[in-house]
């Protein structure tokens, strides 16, 4: 009788308060890892003049990268074996520790270095908070809690930007360079998270013993490291060089050998090959991908177009980017109490797709004299996507497997999606730098012939401005173009403004095919309990099973994680 069972299966569940308190945990974590993303955005040019090395920048952002992004499924996987709340904390502490060390940074390479440690933290902090959420909220109301969280990346990309220009514009706080608090500023906040998670976070843990799939994680890192590394220094090295070429076949070798050790490793894989024959996860990992380019890639220009266009400062675009956020906190908010009333979340990856779309194509349209408000309705649109978009395709995966695989699904997504955006940035980045010298070149061309040009070129302090304008490493350093006259520096924006057209373009294209693969999304009944109510039930049902007829099947909800339910 149920009643008989012992208490470890008993189902658990927890008050609205509850989860509010516990998600206060989660969303200071998450906290950390977005604001860290953000506040470098405006910090990384004082940081690399300070510490001697702006050609070397872009290491501290790839080191990050990859560690974050190859410790992401580990933590899905590992979390579901072990737990989460021990993995959560060590997410915490490390990123904490990462932290401290960035600050303490004398050179670039050192910076890089820490900045990895950090990677490694910021890799559990967001897919381990949307993991747990599922775990303690039926599938219906997660949505509406995963608001929430977007809350937080909402804040933090308005926070972000301005504490990042008042820290780097600071010489000194507190007898230290005012950079470096960028970095101190996650250790407080960090050990508050810690501190929280620690108190309210007791999840009931039912060890499952499995082998860990190290090969799996070794040939991932072999897999990653290379093909991120020339993602985002390929553009510097050239595509065809011999180090391009060496890190693209390492990489090649990396992914046979990845794909040959989840075979092996079945069931007990980083990432499970099987999960991905189920639709909704092949479908869910598929379009995150895509998103991530699309969002990422063509997110990234509309901070550059506002200051070199526009000729705001990094604190006011990240000002001006609040109308982007207030979209994605309006989409994922309004689509969240929708699923929960209706049970129903296909329709929403379809309509954020398609609003995507439409932003993209807009964002193509606007030029160098396109008003300001028409650039942030635009904006607001594409928030509005993406918020209809991530939240509700997290809930959708998360829902389609077994309870016990809920860790290793949300890794996966989250992971996909981190992936497309490290493509994205490098992709377009590429595309962009390639067609900006032609494309400036041409628009002083055709303002030559304008008289009032002329006559304002003709100034020779000017005219040696507009030679660096000219320069195709004009870009490495932009803030020339404040000291240039109006009608001078015009030419320069519209050569920009024409090359972001076609980085648009192309992010319209991908995200077209995005919204194409979203339309394979299928409709399944939102379970009516959480992860723990269903793993308790499922032992507890296992146990019966054991009393009745002997030994219970190994894996009681295995069916379900194989396919669509």
């Amino acid at each position: 009788m149920s009643h008989s069972s012992p208490p470890a299966a008993e189902p658990v569940e927890f008050t609205h308060r509850q989860i509010l308190t516990i998600l206060g945990g989660l969303m200071m974590g998450m906290f950390l890892a977005a604001l860290d993303q953000t506040i470098m955005a405006t910090a990384t040019r004082t940081i690399a003049d300070d510490l001697h090395g702006f050609d070397l920048q872009a290491w501290a952002t790839t080191a990050f990268l990859i560690t974050s992004t190859i410790s992401t499924p580990l933590y899905g996987k590992l979390s579901d074996i072990y737990g989460r709340r021990p993995f959560f904390l060590f997410a915490i502490g490390i990123f904490v520790i990462g932290s401290f060390l960035c600050g303490l940074s004398e050179n670039m390479w050192q910076l890089a270095a820490f900045r990895a440690i950090q990677g490694i933290g910021a890799g559990g902090l967001m897919s381990l908070a949307l993991a747990i959420i599922g775990d303690i909220v039926p599938p219906r109301e997660r949505a509406k809690y995963q608001g929430f969280f977007l809350a937080v990346f909402g804040t933090a990309s308005v926070l972000g930007p301005i504490l990042g220009g008042f820290f780097a514009g600071a010489d000194k706080i507190l007898w230290v360079d005012g950079w470096r608090w960028v970095f101190y500023l996650n250790v407080p906040i960090g050990l508050l998270a810690m501190a929280v998670v620690a108190k309210v976070l007791h999840l009931p843990h039912h060890r499952v013993d499995h082998r860990i799939d190290w090969p799996g994680a070794l040939t991932l890192i072999l897999c990653l490291v290379p093909i991120l590394t020339v993602a985002e220094q390929g553009r510097d090295w050239g595509w065809d060089s011999t180090r391009s070429i060496a890190c693209f076949v390492i990489g090649a070798i990396g992914l046979v050998g990845f794909i040959l050790a989840e075979r092996a490793y079945k069931d007990e894989a980083l990432l499970p090959l099987r999960l991905f024959g189920n639709r909704t996860i092949a479908v869910g990992a598929t379009s995150s991908t895509i998103l991530g380019m699309a969002m990422f890639g063509g997110l990234m220009t509309v901070p550059l177009y506002l200051q070199i266009v526009k000729g705001s400062t990094a604190t006011m675009a990240g000002l001006q980017m609040i109308p982007l956020v207030m979209g994605i906190m309006t989409g994922s908010i309004v689509s969240g109490q929708l699923i929960s009333r209706t049970g129903r979340y296909r329709i929403f990856p379809i309509i954020g797709s398609s609003l995507m779309v439409v932003a993209l194509f807009l964002f193509s349209t606007i030029g160098a004299d396109t008003p300001l408000w028409r650039v942030m309705l635009i904006m607001a649109l594409m928030g509005l996507g993406l918020g209809g978009n991530m939240q509700p395709m997290i809930t959708a995966v998360q829902n389609a497997v077994s309870p016990r695989e809920i860790g290793v699904a949300t890794g996966a997504v989250t992971f996909f999606r981190s992936m497309g955006g490290t493509l994205g940035t490098a992709v377009f980045l590429s595309v962009l730098f390639n067609v900006l010298p032609g494309n400036i070149a041409d628009a002083y061309r055709q303002a030559a012939t304008d008289p009032a040009f002329q006559q304002a070129a003709a100034d020779p302090e000017q005219q040696a401005l507009l030679a660096q304008a000219q320069n195709s490493g004009a870009l490495s350093d932009t803030s020339f173009i404040t000291k240039l006259s109006d009608v001078v520096a015009h030419p320069f924006k519209v050569g920009f403004s024409d090359s972001v057209h076609l980085v648009y373009l192309i992010a319209f294209s991908i995200m077209l095919l995005g919204l194409i693969v979203v339309f394979f999304l299928p409709e399944i009944a939102l379970a009516k309990g959480s992860a723990q109510q269903q793993r308790a039930a499922a032992a507890k049902q296992a146990e019966k099973d054991t009393g009745a007829s002997g030994p219970a099947p190994a894996d009681p909800e295995g069916v379900k994680a194989g396919s669509d339910g």
